[in-house]
């Protein structure tokens, strides 16, 4: 165990009762979520909790009023069907069943990337400069504001779906439209780019309140989109992904991002590095991708916690 944590606080599975692995769902990210769920069944079985499979949130008010329900972990990733945005936290806490990860004030909060920039903001953390783009809004204006190369994207999805990247003004209308296919406004981001100083993507995981080792993604391609986060085999992570006093900084920064939201138990913070060493946060994951390619797991692992304490821990955080 790391030195960081706390000793596990329960011994025996039966104290977290009849567990349901909260997965699946309608939203974009459901494969996603199906195999994060999976993992995580596979963990707890292991550890011998009594775990079992729900797909999505009619699943659950199904085994809710049967009363088959303890406790949820919850890997239902997104928002619009998914678990990510206030929406089954409400419906648990109306149950009162106790569940994994942030309330429903964090969750929604989060979930919107825009009012996320907008609490950072006011707390003087940094975040990409940016313009919320209501549905209909003018892009063009909102480019000539920030000034390209911009970020296209919905301002309530997650694993990069809807995003473009925008270097030329002609790309600005294929890119709307992209975006526009999913729920909500639109954002569109500074592109914070740069080769110096480590300059690049890097994510940072929470855990029981200690910000775990940086990653830095290296994709093979250009970006980190969805086939390289997912997909591809040939994605570099380094971790930690930096090194003394800019090693604390960004977890400290990561920290205070996560609690600025209110948001609880384990989560993950994605960052962006520029060319002259400065950090930008991105956006705040409260129920993070659990698969083999996920980051939060491999920081965990780096910090000396294997994927089923990693699963216990997150569980743990359920019993308050």
């Amino acid at each position: 165990m790391s030195a960081n944590f706390k000793p596990l606080r329960i011994a025996d599975p039966a104290q977290f009762g009849r567990v349901a692995v909260l997965m699946g769902g309608t939203s974009s990210e459901r494969e996603v979520s199906l195999n994060s769920g999976a993992n995580v069944l596979d963990a707890l079985r292991a550890r011998g909790v009594e775990a079992f499979a729900i797909d999505g949130i009619p699943a659950l008010i199904e085994a809710l009023n049967a009363k088959r329900v303890d406790r949820v972990f919850n890997v239902l990733h997104g928002s619009v069907g998914g678990g990510e945005d206030g929406v089954v936290q409400g419906l648990l806490e109306a149950f009162g069943i106790p569940y994994t990860g942030s309330d429903v004030a964090a969750s929604a909060l989060a979930m919107d990337k825009v009012r996320s920039k907008q609490v950072w903001i006011a707390l003087g953390l940094p975040t990409p400069r940016y313009v919320r783009i209501p549905k209909g809004g003018d892009v063009h204006a909102a480019a000539k504001e920030l000034g390209l190369p911009v970020i296209v994207k919905p301002s309530c999805e997650g694993s990069s779906v809807g995003v473009t990247r925008v270097f030329e003004e002609s790309q600005l209308d294929e890119a709307v439209a992209l975006a526009s296919r999913y729920p909500g406004e639109l954002l569109m981001e500074q592109l914070i780019a740069g080769k110096a100083n480590n300059a690049g993507e890097y994510t940072v995981g929470i855990l029981d309140g200690v910000a775990l080792p940086s990653i830095r993604i290296v994709p093979a391609g250009e970006y980190y989109d969805y086939h390289a986060k997912y997909v591809s085999d040939e994605t570099q992570y380094l971790c930690p992904g930096l090194e003394g006093e800019d090693e604390a900084r960004i977890r400290a920064l990561a920290l205070a991002a996560f609690e600025a939201l209110g948001c609880k138990g384990w989560g993950r913070i994605d960052v962006m590095r520029d060319g002259q060493g400065r950090d930008f946060l991105l956006e705040v994951n409260t129920a993070p991708g659990m698969t083999s390619h996920s980051l939060v797991p491999k920081a965990a692992q780096a910090a000396g916690i294997g994927f089923e304490e990693l699963c216990w821990r997150i569980l743990e955080g359920s019993v308050r």
